[in-house]
């Protein structure tokens, strides 16, 4: 049985100042989707974008991930709450965010700035499929040094106690959210990448991977308290991944019919 090493969530203490871990693997995720965009470019005969609208690019991006990762934890988990406590939604610092709720707001992001620019949307979201996983697997180190998102009780032999929450063994699912939705489908991404591919076929295998992978992953995480297992005994996180995979496998079909 493994204890969790209860890390101090501040890196660096500078006077009045704290740099947290979770707000350094954020910057770690940004700093690698400009360099692996950066590659990208260098590769592509034509790609969508160059160095300077990459910028750009990451800054919508950024907003995205904020406003529609926060939104998302409003509407889908914690709605009641916020209906009645409507200032504490701009209360960041109380933690708070969604991934799904982030991908809608960059997916939002990407729609503007591909008008803006004139761009293809889909060649777009392609071109920056492969660039999003580390940023993920970024984020998963960043919950399993600050101990939150735990799993489920487990007798595994590489179950883990999280002195935070009680002293039963649970699944490490923070982790096995960074090497599937991170490290595993950075490399499908990466290698299917290295061809070219019909309009929407990366988007779509980002999709199918993500949704798949963080449906699988859920069984082994503890269900938010407040919400607990929903309808057919799947937490709000499948819930909200099912889309996804249905979303990718309708964008898969559609490459494939371009190709025919």
């Amino acid at each position: 049985m493994l204890v969790h090493p209860q890390f101090d969530p501040v890196a660096l203490q500078l006077g009045p100042l704290g740099i947290h871990w979770y707000g350094l693997m954020y910057l770690a995720g940004f700093m690698t989707f400009l360099w692996l965009g950066r590659v990208r470019i260098a590769a592509l005969l034509r790609p969508p974008v160059n160095a300077k609208q990459l910028d750009d690019l990451l800054f919508y991006g950024v907003l995205g991930v904020i406003l529609g990762g926060r939104l998302g934890y409003v509407l889908f988990y914690k709605f009641s709450y916020y209906a009645g406590h409507p200032l504490e939604i701009f209360a960041l610092w109380q933690g708070g965010m969604s991934f799904h709720g982030g991908f809608l707001g960059v997916l939002v992001a990407l729609v503007w700035f591909a008008h803006k620019q004139r761009l293809h949307w889909l060649q777009l979201t392609d071109f920056i499929a492969p660039l999003v996983p580390p940023g993920l697997a970024f984020g998963r180190m960043g919950n399993f040094i600050n101990g939150e998102l735990w799993g489920r009780p487990s007798d595994m032999p590489w179950a883990m106690v999280f002195p935070n929450v009680d002293e039963l063994p649970r699944h490490p699912s923070q982790l096995y959210e960074f090497a599937l939705e991170g490290v595993l489908l950075f490399v499908l991404l990466w290698l299917y990448a290295r061809k070219p591919r019909q309009v929407g076929a990366l988007s779509g295998l980002f999709l199918i991977g993500y949704g798949s992978f963080r449906f699988l992953v859920e069984f082994t995480r503890e269900p938010d308290g407040h919400l607990g297992l929903l309808s057919l005994g799947m937490s709000m996180g499948q819930w909200l991944s099912l889309p996804m995979v249905i979303g990718g496998i309708l964008l898969v079909r559609y490459s494939q019919r371009r190709a025919a």
